[in-house]
């Protein structure tokens, strides 16, 4: 705690919380005060003062005793005494009254300095605050005072509190798939659809992977609120705009032919530019001008080698590769949910609103971060980051709380990380994305992601730990819970976009986002 505590710009990297039970307090309400004074003489004198002032937020108050304070400027005074340079005396000379009153300020800023890091250090160590962010502290306003303690307070946003229940043992509902064939070639059929050629649909009607020219009016009721003209879209189970998602959009436009009209549901996001439609459920009736289909290109040596395979029957084992590391990755995000959900069954979870939106980025980084570890698609990690960003407070409170967990756990379990396994998760990471991890180095670090990958390391081996011992059932894997997303760069509420994760005006009301 002591860097944050004396680093005014330490970035916000969430430290693991104890309850206050393990540190040594009693605080029986939000608003009781907890005072403690060090009884080992080799400490550094204080009281110290701890009150919940809200979710996730505490006030400390700290006095130092006038004790520590004499004893280090008579520390100081007596080496200044030797050799200090006084106008009219010779060096050493000086009496010390004089040598008070010349350096009084000097020594006095030089006291209060270590007199601070000294208290910050020592409360860290009897107090396991577990801040999330740089505490409000300013160094330059605290006094040093003639007479009486040296006080300072503050506040600080620190993690949740929460007890860890058993987790070793958990029965756990695993999904599970054996891949078909016609399931790899629809894989292969959207792998190489970039690669292929757009053209008029002469037969059929829309079918997933096609692309559709539509024009679009937009209705909340009765009332219209938008139009889209021109528009190309292509077509997934779910399409997601700047501001919404049509999370059905594939059945509702499934079968159409140049001509005809389809009525499609869009639930809009936090991020609409109207702050009374956001979260409202709108319906755009769109006009289909044209439907277009991809003709694949031909599996020549030279396409094959830009996917590192060399025959048709390798790609196609590549693919199987792939739905079954996306398999993968959904059973653990599976097994996360059901991990959360039996921890947090007995916390009560209250992430403030200002937490949430400082975190918010960090909390995405860390998924995508994680997405990338697991091999998902760089396209696929664009739709599903789309989706996270729809409603991004209340999927920055689910994120954090399976951060939270996690990392408790692996506090408890003395998991940690080093610059080995940073390397090993880069090569890793490496080979999924065919570059070198030079590049992906480079890449993190021009993104500011290190960090977030070391939280995700950690992370997945608390996971592992908790699966490695949990009982399974088998169950069979629901495709709903793993859509496939097309974006579209525009937005069906016209005005600017609104930024959910921003500090509010003075003039706004409060969003009301769900914490938890």
């Amino acid at each position: 705690m002591t860097d944050e505590m004396t680093q005014e710009n330490t970035p916000e990297t969430p430290q693991e919380p104890t309850s206050e039970s393990e540190s040594g307090l009693t605080i029986e309400t939000q608003t009781a005060t907890a005072v403690a004074t060090p009884t080992d003489p080799t400490k550094l004198p204080q009281q110290v003062e701890i009150r919940e002032i809200g979710p996730c937020k505490k006030h400390i108050k700290v006095s130092v005793e006038r004790s520590a304070i004499e004893s280090r400027m008579d520390e100081k005074i007596k080496e200044l005494v030797v050799d200090a340079n006084v106008s009219g005396f010779r060096p050493g000379k000086a009496p010390r009254r004089v040598v008070e009153r010349r350096y009084h300020k000097e020594v006095g800023d030089q006291v209060k300095s270590e007199v601070l890091l000294a208290s910050l250090q020592q409360l860290a160590e009897d107090y396991d605050i577990a801040p999330l962010a740089a505490p409000d502290l300013d160094p330059a306003t605290i006094e040093l005072p003639r007479q009486g303690p040296m006080v300072y307070e503050f506040e600080v946003e620190v993690r949740p509190q929460f007890d860890l229940p058993n987790y070793r043992g958990l029965k756990i509902r695993r999904p599970v798939h054996t891949f078909t064939d016609e399931e790899v070639e629809r894989e292969l059929h959207r792998v190489l659809t970039p690669h292929g050629t757009v053209v008029p649909k002469t037969e059929g009607g829309v079918q997933i992977g096609d692309s559709i020219l539509v024009d679009c009016e937009i209705k909340f009721g009765d009332t219209p609120i938008g139009q889209l003209e021109d528009a190309t879209l292509r077509v997934e189970k779910q399409l997601a705009f700047k501001d919404g998602v049509a999370e059905h959009f594939a059945d509702e436009i499934q079968g159409a032919k140049a001509g005809d009209t389809r009525v499609v549901t869009i639930v809009l996001s936090s991020a609409a530019a109207n702050p009374e439609l956001r979260g409202a459920t709108v319906k755009a009736t769109m006009k289909i001008k044209e439907v277009r289909v991809v003709i694949l290109p031909e599996l020549t040596h030279e396409l094959m080698h830009e996917f590192g395979v060399h025959s048709p029957g390798q790609l196609r084992e590549m693919i199987r590769v792939v739905l079954q590391r996306r398999l993968e990755h959904q059973q653990r995000q599976s097994a996360r949910q059901q991990i959360i959900e039996h921890i947090a069954a007995a916390s009560t979870w209250d992430l403030p609103t200002d937490l949430l939106r400082r975190q918010a980025r960090r909390a995405i980084s860390r998924r995508i971060m994680e997405m990338r570890s697991d091999g998902i698609s760089e396209e696929e990690i664009q739709g599903r980051q789309r989706l996270l960003e729809q409603n991004i407070l209340q999927s920055t409170a689910l994120s954090l709380k399976e951060h939270f967990v996690l990392q408790k756990i692996a506090e408890v379990e003395k998991i940690d990380v080093n610059d080995d396994d940073l390397n090993d998760e880069i090569e890793r990471m490496a080979q999924h994305e065919h570059e070198s991890p030079r590049r992906i180095r480079a890449r993190l670090e021009r993104e500011e992601m290190l960090d977030a990958l070391a939280a995700e390391i950690i992370e997945r081996r608390a996971l592992d730990l908790i699966l490695d011992t949990a009982e399974y059932e088998d169950v069979p894997f629901d495709e709903g819970d793993q859509r496939s997303v097309a974006t579209a760069e525009m937005q069906t509420v016209p005005g600017e976009i609104h930024d959910p994760t921003a500090e509010p005006s003075a003039t706004e009301e409060p969003s009301g986002e769900p914490t938890a």
